[in-house]
């Protein structure tokens, strides 16, 4: 009798242990390491290739795109075999019918990321603005699938397979919202202080930008602010957009103050106002390194060297291009610092202080601090002239 009660308890024991088996999630997987190339505004370029084509093509690292795209002049390029389609994509600048790249494989540095279906778009004024080849842009459909981490300090991408991230310490674990774009509750402050759904956008290279219509629905802005009006670059080309500052700016626990602000004619509503009223740019998001979970709907922040440099208050008022290996001049504001120093569209960028290099990222740099007086050499007609410039600022 005594050894039937102890089997039927063993078994009693064996049915509890076995109800309360837990399922342990393994340790996400390192499958790639690789560097990346960071320009003007803190934009991601990498580099990946694609069967059949010799060459590494670059990509912009962009949270803000809600698929994979490639340049239409490289596809062309390497005749690739793209089909048309009634596929209409926004962005900023506009809204576009796309063709297409369908199951293709991306290798970034080793990892062969497949059954890619790329839509394909006009670059043109993104290689422009960079000085640099841009062939397409790697977002939604590559980080959907993958854990990311960005370290902006030693410039490396590190990507896993998912599964339990320890994340480090000192940091805050955001938990945006996830379409194919990652949403963020933040706060901004100036005439009034509003907490709204924002956009994280890796592939935005400024600080952060609003839809007009929130701009005006909520009266954010003191009204003594004059914001100026500057150039910009969309999906469809080049646009102007106002310029001008907020008090401050909050994203999770961290708070910036006097943050340059971008205001958008938002004609196409591509923002999605009013459950988003703008987006976090790269200005902002490079001062972190950063881990991005989509599997598990998460993003960490943790701060890391650039985390107090000082934002670009500059104002120049006049936008120049890589064009044809030159830097030509293909905008400039009326009544703008540029406009009265007596700047001119056409006009060929030589040197800009005492830099001859022809590197329009350079260049860029050394307009980058406000109320500066800077040489400029230009060609104009054939002649070189010199401008003493002096730049403004929007503080």
């Amino acid at each position: 009798m005594k050894a039937v009660t102890f089997t039927i308890f063993l078994l009693l024991c064996f049915s509890r242990l076995w109800a309360q088996e837990i399922m342990v999630e393994p340790a996400a997987k390192l499958l790639t390491k690789f560097s990346f190339k960071q320009y003007t505004g803190g934009v991601i370029i990498v580099q990946g290739l694609l069967p059949g084509v010799p060459d590494s093509l670059n990509f912009i690292l962009d949270t803000g795109s809600g698929g994979i795209s490639l340049d239409s002049t490289t596809c062309a390029d390497f005749q690739l075999p793209i089909r048309p389609s009634d596929t209409t994509i926004n962005g900023i600048g506009g809204m576009k019918k796309v063709s297409f790249l369908f199951n293709q494989t991306l290798n970034l540095h080793g990892l062969q990321v497949k059954n890619l279906n790329f839509h394909v778009n006009n670059y043109e004024v993104l290689t422009s603005v960079y000085g640099e080849k841009i062939d397409g842009i790697i977002g939604y459909s590559f980080l959907s699938r993958y854990i990311v981490t960005i370290n902006y300090d030693s410039l490396k991408i590190s990507v896993y397979q998912p599964g339990k991230m320890r994340y480090p310490q000192g940091g805050h674990l955001l938990k945006p919202v996830f379409t194919s774009l990652p949403i963020q509750f933040m706060t901004v402050k100036d005439r009034a202080k509003l907490g709204y759904n924002f956009y994280i956008d890796t592939g935005a290279g400024l600080c952060v930008l609003f839809s007009d219509k929130f701009v005006k629905d909520s009266s954010l802005l003191l009204k003594k602010r004059k914001p100026v009006i500057t150039g910009a670059e969309g999906m469809v080309g080049r646009l102007q957009m106002q310029l001008t500052v907020i008090k401050e700016l909050k994203v999770g626990p961290y708070r910036f103050k006097n943050v340059p602000a971008y205001i958008y004619q938002d004609d196409y509503n591509v923002l999605n106002y009013p459950f988003t009223a703008g987006l976090l740019g790269s200005e902002i998001l490079r001062r972190f390194n950063i881990i991005i979970n989509y599997p598990k709907r998460e993003i960490h922040l943790l701060p890391n060297n650039k985390y107090f440099e000082v934002f670009d208050y500059s104002y120049t008022g006049f936008s120049f291009y890589a064009i044809d290996g030159l830097i030509v001049v293909e905008d400039v504001i009326k009544n703008s610092p540029a406009d009265l120093a007596g700047i001119k569209i056409g006009d060929e960028v030589i040197a800009v202080g005492n830099l001859f290099n022809l590197n329009i990222q350079a260049y860029k740099q050394a307009l980058q601090s406000p109320n500066s007086k800077i040489k400029l050499i230009l060609r104009r007609n054939e002649n070189l002239i010199t401008i003493n410039f002096k730049t403004g600022s929007i503080l």
